[in-house]
Order: C-alpha cells, then structure tokens, then sequence
C-alpha cells in the first residue's frame, strides 16, 4: 500500500481533538449518498414511466404507419405484399381512420373511428390483450347491427356497457337538395378494452375494416397500412428505407414521430432532473473540501514533519487527495446500495407508507396505471457513480494543492 494512502486511511479513522471535524466527515458522506440515493431512485421511476408509455404507445398503435399522399389507398393489398418482404418487418395489416361522432341518446362524444382486420391486426398490436369486456373477434360476427369495440373512458362519457348500441355519425355524408346530410348508423357494442392511457380510452372505436369501407364509402380502399417490426429502436431507418422503395406516392411514419413531443418531453424531464439532483452531491463536495481545510490545519505539524523526512509536496498532495476521494467513494457505495434497495421495492414500500399514514401517494385513478413503474438501467448507475466520484475527487484538489504547500519552517515556527 502507498504511504500517502495508509496515512490517509489513519487520519479518516484516527480520533480526533475537535469531534466537529469528524462531526462533518460524517455529514459528506451522507451528503454524496443521499444525492447518489436520490439520484437512483428518481431517475429509475422516471424510466419506469417511460418504458410504460412506450409499452402502452406501441401496445395500441403500430411501430411504422403508411400512408398514401393522394387520399386512400387502393392497392393495398400488392403494398402489404411488399411490405412484408422487406427485411425488419414482422406482419402487416390494413385500417381505415376517421372522426365521427358517437350518440348513445344521452350523450354524444367526437370519436377517431378506425376499421380494422381483425386477423391481421391481432399480428401487429396489443389490443386483444387490452381488451376487458367482449372479445375483439366479436367484430367480424355477423348480426342484426355491425359490431363496435370501444375504450373504457369512451363508454363512462356515453354511459353505455357491453350489448348496448350507439349511434354513428358521420359528417362526410350524402348531398341532397337541403345539401350536405350527415351519414348515420346504429352499431352494437361488442366490447370494452383498457389500454390505461386516457387519450386512448376516450377517444378510439373499433369496427371491422369491411363494415368501416361501407360507411364511409371507401370502396375496396383504405386509409392506410400498420406495421410490426422487429426492433421497434431501428424504425426511423426503415422508414426511410420504406419511402424509398414505394416512391413519393407514400410516406411512411414511424412511432417515435408520431409521439415525438411526449417522449422529447420525457427525455428532456429526465436529464433536467439529472441535473437538479446532481446539485445534492455538489453541496456534499463542499462539505468534502471544507473537512480538508480543517484536517489540514490540524495536521499542520504532521505535514512540516514529513516534509523534513524527505516527502515531496506532491506525497503531501495525495495524502489528502486519498482522503477526499475515499470520503466520496464511500459516500457513493452507501448511495448506490440504499438507492438500489429502495428503486427495485419501490411497489411495497409505497404501498406501506400509504397503510402507515393514510395518505394517498399514488392515485391509479389518476395516472392509470395498475402498478408503480420503477425500472433501474446499469448505465444509468454507473454513470451517477461515476459522477459523484469525479465531483468528490475535484472538491479535493484545491485543499490537497494547499497542504502541499505549506513550508516546514513556517509550520514547526510556534510549536
């Protein structure tokens, strides 16, 4: 072991004549691990909710949408062919998109429409698995009224549940002398689905793609084609590569356009509070370079001594340089293991604080979500640990570079 590291290793654990000095050694280190814990804990929670959008984004939508640039399109089926040979993706299906309105007699809510099939759809989203009442497949069964499927908030606002029927009107309707009369038909609610995110569940209705071509008098055309691919993080290039290949009749979108503003505001959030909270281990490297200056006051004869044996300023320098740094790595370790504990049972102890007090800390109402997302990424870890490590080693430098440079003469002149 060097003996700038043992000797900074004794004046941590040595006792001291003024327990102040140790009395904030101690406050550093819980300053560098409370900002490391909080650090961990936020930033997994954050991360949580990120991954649980994004499973909820891409659960109800497709990964890549095409469209064509010139109103409906015809010859989906050669497209889809296409499509579906192309290296990346998975399965492809066809839908139609449109605004309507929904009137149950009571109520009426402005809807986004969407014709679906059902085969093929099931293949690239999750919205079989969302469903809570019916089953999606109960929209290709034939009956007296065309099946609907509907979001759970949409049916609350509407007050209807599973067998009741609705209204479907549809502004794009026929001319007649009076003009422009808007299309209506009665369709039966077949089920009820639950995607947990309130923009979805208010406001989309789900019908078969040849009942949705029907109403609205799209012939044998659609809106356009859905995508599943295989690395939903490699979907811009296939976009372009999509573009490319089927020509400026059609553009294609992939999810991260589509939702860009929501996950830019995620990702900006994220790092605005990397910063905010990296602001704690900061204060705590204030705390780390004023127990140097102390300790080098007090070690001021130690330092005169060891320079009259022989070492350098530089020797001086480490010494207390090592003491810093293992204020900070200890602080750190304690950080990351409390931070570590608390993230991956963030759940339970959530839900003890709320028994304990009472209080209402997590409203699945409000945020609908049924579990309480905290997901803790490695890189993430170390690049807090690193953070506070690189801080703590900088707070030592300039009370370090002072120990060095005090004269021995001076130090031993009144003792």
């Amino acid at each position: 072991m060097p003996f700038e590291l043992l000797i900074g290793l004794r004046y941590l654990k040595a006792k001291r004549k003024s327990t102040f000095i140790s009395l904030i050694t101690l406050i550093s280190v819980a300053g560098v691990a409370l900002g490391v814990m909080a650090l961990i804990i936020v930033l997994a929670v954050m991360t949580g909710f990120e991954e649980d959008l994004k499973d909820k984004i891409l659960g109800t939508n497709a990964h890549i949408v095409v469209l064509s640039g010139g109103g409906p399109m015809e010859n989906y089926p050669e497209i889809i062919k296409r499509l579906e040979s192309m290296d990346g993706v998975v399965a492809a299906t066809p839908f139609i998109y449109n605004q309507v309105m929904l009137s149950s007699g009571r109520n009426v809510s402005g809807v986004v429409l969407r014709g679906i099939d059902v085969e093929s759809d099931i293949k690239v989203t999750n919205l079989k698995k969302s469903m809570v009442q019916g089953s999606l497949t109960d929209l290709d069964v034939k009956g007296d009224k065309p099946g609907l499927v509907i979001g759970k908030e949409l049916a609350k606002n509407l007050g209807v549940i599973d067998g009741d029927t609705l209204d479907v009107i549809s502004p794009m309707g026929n001319i007649t002398p009076l003009g422009m009369m808007p299309k209506l038909r009665r369709f039966q609610v077949v089920g009820i689905f639950n995607t947990g995110m309130f923009e979805y569940d208010s406001t989309l209705a789900y019908v078969n793609l040849k009942e949705a071509q029907q109403f609205l008098d799209l012939g044998d055309a659609v809106t356009g084609i859905q995508l599943k691919v295989r690395d939903v993080y490699k979907t811009g290039e296939l976009a372009s590569k999509i573009d490319r290949s089927l020509g400026v009749r059609y553009h294609a979108r992939d999810w991260m356009q589509m939702n860009k503003n929501i996950l830019f505001a995620l990702k900006t959030e994220k790092s605005v509070m990397f910063i905010i909270l990296t602001l704690i281990v900061l204060v705590a490297a204030f705390g780390i370079a004023s127990t140097l200056f102390m300790v080098v006051m007090e070690k001021t004869r130690d330092i005169a001594i060891l320079k009259s044996m022989g070492a350098t300023s530089r020797s001086i320098m480490k010494i207390f340089v090592f003491e810093g740094v293992i204020i900070g790595v200890l602080g750190t370790v304690i950080g990351v293991l409390s931070g570590l504990l608390i993230a991956l049972n963030l759940e339970p102890i959530v839900g003890a604080v709320q028994k304990v007090t009472g209080f209402e800390l997590f409203s699945k109402d409000v945020y609908y979500l049924d579990h309480f997302p905290s997901l803790v990424i490695p890189s993430d870890v170390i690049l807090i640990s690193v953070t506070a490590v690189v801080i703590s080693f900088v707070a030592t430098l300039y009370p370090s570079w002072a120990a060095s440079r005090l004269s021995p003469a001076e130090a031993l002149r009144y003792e």
